[in-house]
């Protein structure tokens, strides 16, 4: 029986390695690269460089176009690791914040299991800047792996 697997993506290097994590590690899976566009954050939710006081205004139609334009060098770069192993692979997206679009997605549609990239941080960071992996793990109605740096 073939197992979905929902890979959140946003193009660091942390994702990547869930990604190929996910192939490496599952056999007869299906994989759905997963990736979230938060309107609140001016990187356009991956590892972007942006001067914030250059930037379209966080939410805009300028700021969405370029959103979607990073979203789909993200998808390209999963599409050719995809093509390394084989397998089904699809992307998906949504708008919000991520942890609880990850969890919605899952819950939502015939997801097995989740893999996903944490950068570990720990003590005031994590509090001051939240950990979507700590959320997706709390939240989720299926198992997570999280791979670590």
């Amino acid at each position: 029986m073939t197992r979905h697997l929902l890979v959140p993506v946003d193009g660091s290097p942390l994702s990547k390695r869930a990604l190929e994590f996910a192939f490496e590690e599952f056999d007869a899976v299906a994989i759905v690269a997963f990736h979230v566009l938060d309107p609140t954050d001016p990187g356009y939710s991956s590892p972007t460089d942006v001067t914030v006081k250059t930037e379209p205004p966080r939410g805009s139609d300028e700021w969405h176009e370029r959103a979607t334009e990073e979203e789909e060098r993200i998808f390209d770069d999963a599409r050719e690791l995809a093509s390394d192993y084989g397998g089904e692979f699809e992307t998906e997206t949504a708008v919000g914040a991520p942890a609880r679009e990850i969890v919605d997605y899952a819950d939502e549609n015939e997801i097995d299991h989740i893999v996903m990239g944490s950068h570990g941080r720990t003590g005031t960071t994590r509090l001051l800047l939240g950990s979507v992996a700590e959320m997706v793990v709390r939240r989720s109605p299926v198992s997570v792996t999280v791979v670590r740096d």
